[in-house]
């Protein structure tokens, strides 16, 4: 997949490596004709549909369109840029699609395999010109490393329909990843989430007061702007219709 040193879900057996599955779209079609399609479907939360090999294998293009003709109302969440290769069959469903930019300065370091964020803001802007809605993943937030660059993020990506952030939540495995590539934030981190944040069934959290500090910035920068913002995980009240743009389905 792309490698992200701060991804939550690495817990997940045989999470980075990537397999073709077995008759797949007969299995997803059987799926299809038993679910109930008035609620929409995400894809995908914890991992990603468009990993690199994408480009050329295209079986998740063949499940767009399988689904396409289900009418099923999709919900896309990504962090690759091959997303817009697909618009033209995006842009003929009930469909929303969600690109993770995080920052610029740290990417390479933090999102090892993922295509560079220029290019994934690029791909937004052509889905946009698609007619597709568009939500911007400004997720996670990490303290000391993109808190700085949430201005500049946004500004790019003043087009989008929709905003979505939260900020960085850390497991033992993503800590010792995290650090182990920026070594100077292991004491930081140690410290803000281990001494004075809070322990949430796995995961550490900021302390409340600061999550709040940082979230508030980027829902103060989306009100100037005239973009919806909502946060995910976090546990506190937004004014957007949902948290991941599920609202633009309709």
């Amino acid at each position: 997949m792309h490698g992200c040193l701060y991804c939550y879900a690495t817990y997940i057996p045989r999470f980075y490596s990537v397999r073709l599955k077995k008759r797949l779209l007969t299995r997803l079609e059987k799926d299809l004709r038993r679910l109930d399609l008035k609620k929409p479907i995400s894809m995908s939360n914890s991992s990603d549909p468009y990993p690199p090999i994408e480009k050329k294998h295209e079986i998740t293009r063949k499940c767009i369109e399988l689904m396409r003709d289900y009418s099923v109302k999709l919900l896309v969440v990504t962090k690759s840029d091959i997303v817009a290769r697909d618009a033209d069959i995006l842009s003929e469903m009930k469909c929303c699609v969600s690109v993770t930019v995080t920052g610029f300065k740290f990417a390479r370091i933090l999102e090892p395999n993922a295509p560079p964020p220029e290019k994934r803001i690029e791909a937004m802007r052509e889905l946009k010109n698609a007619g597709i809605p568009v939500v911007l993943r400004l997720d996670p937030i990490l303290p000391f490393i993109n808190e700085d660059e949430v201005e500049e993020v946004l500004e790019k990506c003043n087009f989008v329909d929709h905003v979505v952030t939260s900020t960085l939540k850390l497991r033992g495995d993503s800590f010792r990843r995290v650090v182990s590539a920026i070594p100077w934030l292991e004491e930081r981190y140690r410290n803000l989430y281990f001494k004075f944040g809070k322990k949430v069934q796995n995961s550490w959290y900021l302390a409340k007061n600061l999550r709040l500090k940082i979230l508030r910035k980027v829902e103060e920068k989306c009100n100037e702007m005239g973009i919806s913002c909502a946060f995910c995980r976090e546990g506190f009240k937004f004014n957007a219709k949902s948290c991941d743009g599920q609202h633009l389905l309709s």
